[in-house]
């Protein structure tokens, strides 16, 4: 790691620590000497970011402050591409597109060598989405109903072929290889569901909200989860 990663590594993590931090635990965490440290600090302070404390009694990061949001190091800048570029490949192709833009973005608003490594990172992934894989428009209208909390209506086909109709609250999307698991609390069963997005005739957004928070609906969902997976030794149907 270069000076410059390093000083950035510093300032995310005095980011991390709410409390003022010990030159010796920040050593720990960075894997370099306390001396380091103590210079490190002072080298980021004479560049104006606004650190509390002093050596033997601990560092904390005033709140307010903001690192450049296009300065990453090396193995941040893989994670995204490789993240993107795996989006990019999925069902999806509201996050598709997104992802694909995401990167553009940050291309063009980077250094020259920066832009280098985002057009070869070296890194690939495999995705075997099958021959028979289509894209899933229904992903984006649920991805809605989840930022707005809002219900939808659904006519949904089972593996048998019976279709039935109900108000969904979804509340999480599973991405697989080649399909869509859909967790959602079905109104219809008064329980939670899952479904998958190929098997989804038709859906509509509804003006209707949720009867709980998400936020709330995805803890007990996971509630819901571990005690089926306890009791069935299986991910519920």
């Amino acid at each position: 790691m270069d000076r410059t990663e390093r000083l950035f590594a510093l300032m995310d993590a005095l980011r991390r620590h709410r409390r003022p931090v010990t030159a010796a635990r920040l050593a720990e965490e960075q894997g370099v000497s306390v001396r380091t440290i103590y210079r490190d600090v002072q080298t980021l302070i004479r560049l104006g970011a606004p650190i509390g404390g002093e050596a033997g009694v601990g560092y904390v990061l005033r709140p307010g402050f903001f690192l450049p949001p296009l300065m990453f190091t090396a193995e941040e800048l893989e994670a995204l591409v490789l993240g993107a570029r795996w989006v990019g490949a999925q069902a999806d192709e509201g996050l598709a597109g997104a992802a694909t833009n995401a990167v553009a973005k940050i291309a063009a608003a980077s250094p020259d060598d920066l832009r280098g490594r985002i057009d070869d990172t070296g890194l690939w992934p495999a995705v075997l989405r099958g021959s028979g894989a289509a894209p899933e428009p229904v992903l984006g209208l649920v991805r809605q109903a989840m930022r707005q909390e809002r219900a939808l209506a659904m006519r949904y086909e089972s593996e048998a072929g019976s279709r039935t109709e109900r108000d969904v609250w979804p509340v999480q999307i599973a991405y697989y290889e080649g399909k869509q698991i859909i967790a959602a609390w079905c109104c219809l069963r008064a329980s939670f569901r899952h479904f998958r997005a190929d098997r989804i005739a038709s859906v509509a957004l509804t003006a209707q909200p949720y009867g709980k928070p998400r936020r709330t609906l995805t803890k007990e969902w996971q509630q819901a989860w571990e005690q089926a997976w306890a009791r069935e030794g299986k991910a519920p149907a």
